[in-house]
């Protein structure tokens, strides 16, 4: 047991990450959902982004893979299969499955396009007539988490591709003329430091939810923190198993949510007033009150209610509208607070009592 352990490299309890509320319920959200369209953290440098980000994947229930594939493909969902599978099921094939851990991909700042999407051997193709592909990380991340850290210091053309393919759920590589096509589907995380750089607006506006997180101030807190990490990195598998109990009972819990979510009801005068909040704060396009309405009946499962509800609403509209909206360098007012100034506003006219 020892040796299994040691070859494994221990992860950070998600339960036992200290405040960041807003980053971890982002999270939460959008493995809830994964049509959210992923989150985008910004925040102080040793704010733990990354080590929350990480810890998220160990509350997720493992996925059945058919064995062999590449693109860890679902063995009846053929949204998400591979082409080659799906023509092994049409002819009747018999297909071994196996269960793995949710797949956590993460893109490093100096990969290429090809390492990102994958390449074809043309020589192979040409000369053997076969369609060779060397999976990129799109395909290994199909049906878990790609993580990008400093998204803001990644080129704007990869940053495009990566958003595309988690909007369509494809990835699509060409080259002379021939093309493969394949599943793409996760969650997309991205984490930055605001002093580095921002993202173009038009890139931000398609990450789903925002999450800004600061450095904690409170030294009883910021003790408690210190203590926390010290205690993991002296003994993590104790720290692990301190936090057995809370992980098991998230995750049952996000489980739970992810089975009520398809029968999650949203009556139409609550949409009516996400949509009059939209307009109001002169949110661009429709992404705003799209977002809003997934990231309401997500919460709304994760609380283990079948309608979505005003204070459902106020709970996740700042991190789905604060980062649309257009940025004024007079303004003084933060964009979270004026989302939830307008919200509070619109939400109190529909519900007076």
């Amino acid at each position: 047991m020892n040796k299994i352990q040691n070859q494994i490299r221990p992860t950070f309890p998600f339960t036992a990450v200290i405040g960041q509320e807003d980053m971890k319920l982002a999270l939460i959200l959008n493995v809830i959902d994964p049509q959210i369209g992923g989150v985008m953290i910004m925040g102080d440098r040793g704010t733990g982004k990354s080590t929350t980000i990480r810890a998220i994947i160990d509350l997720l229930p493992e996925i059945e893979v058919v064995i062999g594939d590449l693109f860890n493909s679902h063995i009846s969902n053929y949204d998400l299969m591979s082409s080659d599978v799906r023509s092994q099921i049409e002819q009747g094939d018999d297909l071994s499955t196996h269960f793995i851990k949710v797949p956590m991909i993460d893109l490093p700042l100096g990969a290429t396009e090809d390492r990102l999407c994958g390449t074809i051997d043309i020589e192979k193709a040409l000369n053997e007539g076969i369609k060779s592909f060397e999976p990129g990380l799109l395909a290994k991340a199909n049906r878990g988490i790609l993580y990008v850290d400093e998204v803001n210091l990644l080129d704007d053309h990869l940053v495009d591709i990566l958003l595309d393919a988690a909007a369509s759920g494809w990835n699509t590589v060409e080259r002379e003329g021939i093309s493969i096509r394949h599943p793409s589907r996760f969650v997309l995380v991205g984490s930055g430091n605001p002093e580095e750089g921002e993202l173009r607006p038009q890139l931000l506006d398609r990450f789903g939810m925002h999450a800004e997180i600061r450095t904690v101030k409170d030294p009883s807190l910021r003790v408690k923190i210190v203590e926390q990490r010290s205690d993991f990195d002296k003994d993590p598998f104790s720290c692990i198993n301190k936090f057995r109990d809370q992980q098991n009972d998230l995750k049952n819990k996000i489980i739970s949510a992810q089975n009520r979510l398809p029968g999650i009801k949203i009556d139409y005068d609550l949409k009516i007033k996400i949509s009059e909040i939209c307009g109001l704060l002169n949110v661009d396009g429709l992404r705003g009150d799209i977002v809003t309405n997934r990231a309401a009946k997500a919460f709304a499962a994760y609380e283990g209610r079948d309608d979505v509800n005003i204070e459902d609403v106020k709970k996740v509209i700042s991190l789905c509208l604060s980062h649309r909206l257009r940025k004024d360098p007079l303004e003084t007012v933060d964009s979270g607070d004026k989302v939830d100034e307008v919200a509070d506003k619109i939400l109190r006219i529909s519900n007076p009592y």
